[in-house]
């Protein structure tokens, strides 16, 4: 199952998403962190980074998921004891060393499995060599294949989503633009965000043009949407780096439920 914390009032929703690579799940702990924090200030009218979280959420709705591939953050964590039926495909398909999974369970990699120019994205794996279930950097046999993206697409499809951030690491980086649909206020955000974490922006290039989520959120509404690379270092990110991540993007965590 894929759980969602909801916080706040209005009718402006905001989402946050975390843990789509199984390898990155600090991100999941670093969005569950930022949960806990803001539903305490919530509660005791206490501020966050200098801001009023409560007077924000009266008129907005933060929909945060910790992991969206929780799958694939058991098996990148506990390894082939995680992987049920699907355990002897991955074993083979990783040679038994699981510590950079990226992908769901059936070998899929979620971020690559978006409808946003998918086709040209599976012939540019198939260029370097990828073609079937994979730790990472496979993107199904179609778009919304997997029932990770599905359940993302349906919730934005369902209710009216302002703006979307995608949370993953690493390399303190914020990517902004998709095509032409980009928004142009995209940029002037994606601005903001950077003076708040000093992360450098960059534009989508190589297998990491298209297929993704934050692609599809702008290809599909035409309204923002981010991915933040938290971090600096190899995946996973160890452990201890939490507090000093989280210190660093807790404001535009809180500045990103403004717009």
């Amino acid at each position: 199952e894929i759980y969602a914390f909801v916080i706040g009032e209005g009718k402006s929703n905001v989402v946050y998403v975390g843990g789509t690579h199984g390898i990155e799940w600090l991100t999941s702990l670093l969005l569950l962190k930022f949960t806990e924090n803001l539903a305490i200030s919530y509660e005791n009218k206490k501020t966050i980074s200098g801001f009023n979280v409560r007077a924000i959420l009266e008129n907005k709705k933060l929909i945060i998921i910790p992991e969206l591939n929780p799958d694939g953050i058991e098996i990148s964590i506990k390894g082939a004891s995680a992987c049920g039926k699907y355990k002897a495909q991955n074993f083979e398909i990783c040679k038994g060393d699981f510590s950079f999974w990226s992908a769901n369970a059936r070998g899929v990699d979620i971020n690559h499995n978006f409808n946003a120019d998918w086709y040209t994205l599976r012939e540019a794996e198939k260029e370097v060599g990828i073609d079937s279930p994979s730790p990472g950097k496979y993107g199904g046999l179609f778009p919304e294949s997997e029932p990770e993206t599905a359940a993302i697409t349906r919730l934005c499809r369902g209710i009216s989503v302002d703006m979307l951030i995608t949370f993953h690491s690493q390399g303190e980086e914020i990517f902004y633009e998709y095509g032409k649909n980009t928004p142009e206020k995209s940029l002037h955000i994606a601005k903001i965000f950077s003076a708040l974490t000093y992360y450098t922006l960059v534009k989508n290039e190589g297998l990491y043009s298209s297929g993704g989520l934050k692609d599809w959120f702008i290809e599909e509404f035409k309204r923002p949407a981010f991915t933040i690379e938290i971090g600096k270092g190899k995946n996973p990110l160890p452990l201890e780096d939490v507090d000093k991540i989280y210190e660093k993007i807790e404001a535009m965590m809180v500045v990103g439920m403004l717009f």
